[in-house]
């Protein structure tokens, strides 16, 4: 029987299963759909913090060749945002279609001996104090703990009667891969016009990613798109079409903002698009459910271990105010790309510009853009470095700290006796912090530091779970 059950087989729940396999946890991940390859992807971009979480999984370099790596992001005609300052060893967009991140994601998990069931749809969800089961349409499977990654119509969220409270922004946004006569700029190209807005980036396989809006022509969802009409608005929006042709697929959707109010119920937790989704504007959201998974998983492995209940309620207090965030900023961008009057366009223009050329101010905006500027809250009297991102350093002997993290691993960086958790925890040296010991969860965040060996114990006891003497007595 498994201990997790994953719905959903997108990026958050493959990443989620992966990392549990990895960790020695027995874990189902059902899926409705047939398991046949599509190419049909709406999230297009990795950012600096994604990929530095797939870097600690051996995940990143394979992945970079398949895209196109874009250092400038260009904003509102000549509003640039410059990432190649960013302090990561991945300092800028690497856009590629979502289905080279699953396919990876899918052959980690497979590999580790997760369990995929495909054509299981959930029609059913029931809870009690010793564990979860979950009916679908290929039978009923139980587990300890189950997992919500099943997307915006979350059937999980629905089976636990949660609600999702916001609203839809824009209706009927065009979506497209297209091959073009004329190459745009080699960056990301945002613009918007007051009834229009447009943007283009290049996946580096020969086909540029489109999302096109109209104000003067709003139709539902299912309604056909053709390339003509997609030229029309982009030329409106961005002054030219780059002569776009041969699409390989397009589409239109409607973006809503909406978040559920809590993670957890009880024994099952909520990942991705089914906890939270936003406007498109940043390319943020897969990148959003990977880092939601990323934090999770080893919470979820170490309460299996033994480590207290709690530690699950931390994914709720982490993550909630950072899907809040990107649902903000998100919109923010959007609702810039719509002002109307073109004396609100000079006035945005000239205040992005403004904005971007105070450090701090930079600094804040695009480490919200690419994630690697969020921290998570700090029990009281926690030295400062704790919930802090963990620098990628280099360790004492050789190597990377992001890759003493694979495995799911806890990476004590100082000189202390760890015996109980040899198991979990690798201990290296490092003159990257400003402390005699840290210990670096797996997902790369400071869980704990200081100077007192009986600290780190407890510390490694409520994060990691008991020593291993006591799991086995």
């Amino acid at each position: 029987m498994a201990e997790v059950i994953v719905v959903g087989a997108g990026p958050t729940g493959l990443l989620l299963a992966g990392d549990l396999a990895e960790s020695g946890v027995a874990v189902t991940v059902l899926e409705r759909r047939d398991g046949k390859v599509s190419n049909l992807s709406r999230a297009f971009g990795v950012h600096a913090r994604t990929l530095e979480e797939l870097d600690a999984r051996g995940l990143a370099d394979p992945l970079i060749p398949m895209g196109a790596v874009l250092s400038k992001v260009r904003l509102f005609e000549r509003v640039e945002v410059d990432l190649a300052g960013l302090a990561s060893r991945f300092p800028y967009l690497l856009i590629t279609p979502q289905y080279n991140v699953e396919h990876l994601l899918l052959e980690r998990a497979l590999k580790a001996g997760a369990e995929i069931v495909y054509d299981a749809e959930v029609t059913g969800l029931t809870q009690d104090g010793t564990g979860v089961t979950v009916t679908t349409t290929a039978g009923e499977h139980h587990a300890a703990y189950a997992v919500g990654a099943d997307g915006y119509h979350s059937a999980v969220r629905q089976a636990l009667g949660l609600p999702f409270p916001g609203k839809s922004v824009l209706k009927s946004i065009m979506l497209a891969d297209v091959k073009v006569a004329e190459q745009p700029a080699e960056m990301l190209t945002v613009n918007g016009v007051g009834d229009a807005f447009a943007f283009v980036a290049p996946f580096g396989d020969g086909y540029y990613r489109v999302f096109a809006w109209d104000r003067r022509h709003v139709v539902p969802d299912d309604a056909p798109l053709g390339m003509d009409e997609l030229r029309e608005v982009t030329r409106r929006a961005l002054g030219t079409d780059f002569g776009m042709h041969d699409p390989r697929w397009m589409s239109r959707f409607h973006s809503d903002e909406r978040q559920v109010p809590d993670y957890r119920t009880g024994r099952v937790l909520l990942a991705g698009d089914a906890a939270h989704v936003h406007s498109p504007a940043g390319g943020q959201g897969m990148n959003t459910g990977l880092q939601d998974a990323a934090n999770l998983s080893w919470k979820l492995a170490a309460v299996l271990r033994g480590a207290p209940d709690a530690l699950l309620d931390t994914y709720q207090t982490e993550r909630h105010p950072v899907g809040r965030s990107v649902v903000r900023s998100s919109g923010a961008l959007i609702r810039a790309a719509m002002i109307e009057s073109a004396a609100g366009r000079a006035l945005r223009g000239f205040a992005a510009r403004q904005a971007l050329s105070v450090p701090k101010i930079r600094e804040k905006i695009t480490g919200q853009l690419t994630g690697i500027g969020y921290t998570y809250p700090a029990p009281d009297g926690a030295h400062e470095l704790v919930g802090t991102r963990a620098a990628d350093v280099p360790l004492a002997g050789g190597g990377r700290l992001y890759e003493a993290l694979r495995g799911g691993r806890f990476v004590l960086l100082g000189d202390a006796d760890v015996t109980g958790w040899d198991d979990r925890v690798r201990v290296a040296a490092s003159a990257g912090f400003a402390a005699p010991l840290v210990l670096v969860r797996p997902d790369g965040y400071v869980g704990w530091a200081g100077t007192d060996p009986a600290g780190l114990r407890r510390a490694l006891a409520e994060l990691a779970g008991p020593p291993a003497q006591a799991l086995h007595r």
